[in-house]
């Protein structure tokens, strides 16, 4: 029976094997998280106050399905792959796309005021050094979110090429939101590639597109940079919404890292907006959730605030150049309401670090922390998947 009870911190992360279609793993997923993903949909502020009553306007709908069938066109594997989660867990389809559609929806239709408690941080650092190649990241999300999430590891082989890339095998390991496709949060693939992702509100969003949470799904399926490059272009139709994408191939011979800010095309053309910065091996990069180097306008107050206040705390540290500073940064309770770790331990903050990762390129390993890293071990240490 679900509760849509919000419970205390608990000090576990389930994590998933499956293997078979597109399909055949969606569904997996939902079977095995069924009853977390009907307390989630219960629990979910956003679906049930704002995106489910304007689905059930005509508008709504009509905006609704011009984007579900541009996935369709681009990624009908990823659909069925919901399709599966929806079936295994019991619950309306509908409502799960209308989680990866998150404010398309409500900005389209001009809807105001946009739902104020969006998820509203996460913070991923970059440190290239020749001894010490680390990827960290906060993962932070709305207080319904938190014990919340599981880990999918992944091999999906389909008998025939999928969608416009024409893959046909994908073995991946993600931190997936209840109900939500893999992509979103933190990510690895067998072909060496690690990511993180940073949402941000851009003001300006397009009905129709590629919502982010599918192309960053269509990233875990990427073998090289240009592949990468190529997802996120996504030439012919183009993001519907905006994030920052934090990556890097084990097998680059360039050693480089790069940070990604991708954001629906304002002069629509149908392909996303991106701007690419290069993190060399001797750099090290910061971002949260809000452009740094694409000018245009932002929505969500309180996302940009806590983003100002993370990047300040950021900035009173001497560069990281080793997993210790590592950690102590992405744990750093500094900043008042708007500090990189939150969890002041009430319930009713309405953000939470729900888990940090850290992925050590060159130990070729993931640690995943649900509690402050700063001063707890992670809860486990794991194989990257790289082949």
């Amino acid at each position: 029976m679900s509760s849509g009870k919000i419970l205390p911190r608990r000090q576990a992360i389930p994590v998933l094997y499956t293997r078979g279609t597109h399909y055949e793993v969606g569904f997996d997923m939902g079977r095995t998280f069924g009853s977390m993903i009907k307390n989630f949909l219960i629990l979910s502020q956003p679906l049930n106050e704002t995106y489910l009553p304007l689905y059930g306007t005509a508008k709504g709908r009509q905006i609704y399905n011009e984007t579900l069938e541009s996935v369709k066109g681009s990624f009908p594997q990823y659909i069925r792959e919901l399709e599966g989660v929806a079936d295994g867990a019991e619950v309306e389809f509908h409502k799960l796309f209308l989680l990866h559609l998150d404010e398309i929806l409500p900005q389209a239709l001009k809807h105001q005021p946009r739902n104020k408690n969006q998820p509203t941080g996460c913070s991923s650092i970059i440190v290239n050094q020749k001894h010490c190649r680390l990827l960290g990241h906060t993962e932070d999300a709305l207080t319904e979110t938190l014990n919340h999430y599981y880990f999918v590891v992944a091999h999906i082989i389909s008998d025939k090429p999928q969608g416009k890339y024409n893959v046909k095998e994908e073995h991946f390991m993600s931190l997936c939101y209840a109900g939500h496709l893999p992509g979103y949060t933190m990510s690895h693939n067998h072909h060496g590639l690690v990511f993180s992702i940073n949402t941000i509100s851009a003001e300006l969003l397009r009905s129709g597109k590629t919502p982010r949470h599918f192309l960053t799904r269509a990233l875990l399926a990427t073998s090289n940079v240009d592949d990468a490059f190529r997802v996120l272009t996504d030439a012919g139709v183009g993001a519907a919404d905006a994030c920052s994408i934090n990556f890097s191939f084990l097998a680059d011979p360039r050693q480089m890292f790069y940070n990604v800010e991708m954001a629906p095309n304002p002069d629509r053309k149908n392909e996303s907006h991106l701007s690419i910065k290069e993190v060399p091996l001797g750099a090290h990069n910061y971002h949260a959730n809000q452009f740094e180097r694409i000018h245009l306008d932002q929505a969500n107050e309180l996302m940009l605030k806590s983003s100002v206040s993370r990047m300040h705390a950021f900035g009173k540290y001497k560069p990281p150049a080793s997993e210790h500073d590592v950690r102590n940064m992405l744990g750093d309770v500094t900043g008042g309401c708007f500090s990189v770790w939150r969890d002041n331990g009430r319930c009713d903050e309405v953000v939470k670090t729900i888990a940090v990762g850290l992925f050590d390129l060159n130990a070729k390993t993931f640690s995943l922390y649900s509690d402050n890293p700063s001063l707890t071990e992670p809860h486990c240490t794991l194989p990257l998947l790289y082949k």
